[in-house]
């Protein structure tokens, strides 16, 4: 699940959005604020991005939008930035696992309606969707998208007609929403966060001067010199306005050990240099790839990482078995998320383009290499022949995560599992398939150490779901 591996075969996997807002309560624009902090969470989704700005003083009907497929650089010139006037604003970097990659379908979206607007960038995946949409549609809603978060939408302007503010309406949609959801919404006053009760996703509040900003990640914190100042807690609703923060936690789990954070996201999803509610990714890299030093020890002369979410891992190895580390890929940094491949047996290319051994680092060399999963395993075994083509003697692939045995239904593009090489087959049948001398998992009882034993969501590997899966895969249902 390497960034390199964004248009090889789909043998990795992505996530679904990342989304960003700000309220300068000054009243600076903060449309080239959103779009830096986008770009810090490109990682997040490279198929489409947006951002939507309004001016808390000026008319609630008034929003500023602009939205394409690309990333951020492609879609965003100068000029459309300097047109897009406000103090309050939203944005999102989008992948998707449910709607088809459409302009459509790109966020954030903006609806008007009888309370004035609303502007709404979301991280999940709902699996009650469908089920959500139907009863809309039968009450006459009209849908622009085939995305879940246009459900989300449509149901807070439905509750806000009966309710006293917006964040009292995201309360009253949130108790009809099952799944993965991390929202920002820009309302013409106000600027709102909420976690779904589980906390799949990540949401954090920063502040610079006197701007409140929430994102997906802190490192989007960074980017534009603000401070980290809290976690939205799982089930928090935050409401960011002239008079400061307010929380709602009724939707908040009675015990906060049926939380279920991502495990992924400190496995690959997240940038190094974000904490994830308290616990650093970087960290969480490291102390993985030491459990499978202690774990899983094999007898070798080098440890390298496939780039770039197994290098922490594999430092980590490193330091854990005094077995030197070291670079072994050179990765092709002009290569961007897609290049022309005519056919679909163009895989090998494909990786050999983004992908180079370094065979002065590897000749005659026993070889342990670090990778962060490995899904149908075509790409892992490409990897494997690559480095005993540069003439590694040995290659052991150590992987940082337990084996995938079943799909996601929160926003990850886990796929079914008979695509899965690891469903049906032992660690000893898939090693033979890579090619590899030797092949060894995370165990599952080290997933909640590396996370700072907080609660975490394994269905992916236990099939062990917090919340009920839906009876068939409702992943892009909305276009079959």
């Amino acid at each position: 699940m390497n960034e390199l591996d964004f248009d090889i075969g789909g043998d990795k996997l992505r996530e679904e959005c990342g989304v960003f807002g700000i309220y300068d309560l000054d009243g600076g624009d903060v449309a080239s604020t959103i779009y830096y902090g986008l770009f810090a969470l490109q990682h997040r989704g490279q198929e489409s991005c947006g951002i939507a700005v309004s001016d808390t003083e000026g008319p609630k009907g008034k929003v500023s939008a602009y939205k394409g497929m690309g990333l951020c650089n492609e879609v965003f010139e100068t000029e459309h930035l300097e047109q897009m006037h406000g103090n309050i604003g939203v944005g999102h970097v989008r992948y998707s696992t449910a709607g088809s990659s459409t302009r459509e379908n790109a966020q954030p979206l903006v609806l008007n309606y009888v309370k004035g607007t609303l502007g709404l960038a979301h991280n999940g995946n709902l699996v009650n969707a469908p089920q959500l949409r139907k009863e809309l549609e039968y009450t006459g809603a009209i849908f622009q998208t085939t995305i879940d978060s246009e459900v989300i939408a449509y149901h807070i302007a439905r509750a806000r007609i009966g309710t006293p503010n917006v964040e009292s309406a995201v309360a009253a949609a949130m108790k009809k929403l099952s799944g993965a959801y991390s929202l920002v919404i820009m309302s013409p006053r106000k600027l709102i966060g909420a976690r779904d009760p589980y906390g799949f996703k990540p949401l954090c509040i920063g502040r610079r001067d006197n701007a409140y900003i929430l994102a997906s990640e802190t490192c989007a914190l960074e980017t534009i010199g603000a401070e980290f100042v809290r976690d939205v807690e799982p089930g928090e609703i935050v409401a960011i306005t002239r008079e400061g923060i307010a929380s709602n936690r009724e939707m908040c789990l009675p015990d906060p050990a049926g939380e279920a954070r991502c495990v992924f996201e400190y496995i690959y999803f997240s940038r190094p240099d974000s904490a994830f509610d308290g616990v650093g990714v970087y960290r969480a890299r490291l102390q993985a790839g030491r459990f499978l030093a202690m774990d899983s020890p094999v007898e070798a002369d080098l440890v390298v990482g496939v780039p770039e979410s197994g290098n922490a891992a594999a430092l980590g190895y490193a330091m854990e078995s005094g077995i030197p580390y070291g670079t072994a890929f050179v990765k092709n940094s002009y290569v961007g998320r897609t290049f022309i491949k005519p056919k679909q047996s163009s895989r090998e290319s494909a990786v050999r383009v983004k992908l180079n051994v370094l065979k002065e680092a590897v000749a005659g060399k026993r070889v342990i290499m670090i990778d962060d999963s490995i899904v149908r395993g075509t790409t892992s075994a490409l990897i494997v022949n690559m480095l005993r083509d540069a003439g590694a003697r040995e290659v052991h692939v150590k992987v940082s995560a337990p084996p995938f045995l079943h799909p996601c239904y929160f926003g990850t593009d886990i796929p079914d599992e008979d695509q899965l090489i690891a469903h049906g087959r032992s660690v000893e049948e898939i090693r033979q398939l890579i090619g590899a001398d030797s092949l060894s998992y995370l165990r599952m009882e080290r997933l909640k150490e590396m996370a700072g034993g907080k609660p975490i969501c394994t269905a992916c590997f236990s099939g062990i779901y917090p919340i009920e899966p839906p009876q068939e895969d409702i992943r892009g249902s909305y276009e079959r």
